[in-house]
């Protein structure tokens, strides 16, 4: 019912800058009154974390290693997440996926929810950041 698709990875230099995107597409019929998409990355051989949300009453949340330098938003018109991020590290390389949960709103506290909690899925887009 639900598809999402990421772009914008690439291989870039310590400092620089990418912008990542996650088209949100629905099957014809499908509705939602609200909704929690975040942002996850997968480091070469660790485990998936959650880097960014945002829910549809507004708060975004981000996991310490990136706040002050990667900003979460979405455009409500097209539905497509974005995911700006500054000032990279090599530390921040891996592969990106966006996910989704639709007709609730973001759950916890100041973290971004665990993947669990998401209900579907992007195939991930490469980020590779040189030193």
């Amino acid at each position: 019912q639900v598809q999402l698709v990421e772009s914008g990875g690439g291989s870039v230099q310590a400092g620089r800058s990418l912008r990542l995107s996650c088209v949100v597409s629905f099957v014809s019929g499908y509705s939602y009154g609200s909704y929690c998409m975040e942002w996850f990355r997968r480091p070469p051989g660790k485990g998936r974390e959650g880097v960014a949300s945002i829910s549809s009453d507004g708060p975004t949340r981000y996991t310490d290693s990136v706040n002050g330098r990667f900003t979460i938003s979405v455009d409500s018109t097209n539905m497509t997440l974005y995911l700006e991020m500054n000032s990279l590290k090599p530390e921040d390389t891996g592969m990106y996926y966006c996910a989704a949960q639709f007709r609730v709103r973001c759950s916890g506290g100041g973290r971004p929810p665990p993947d669990y909690a998401m209900d579907y899925w992007g195939k991930g887009t490469l980020v590779n950041i040189s030193s």
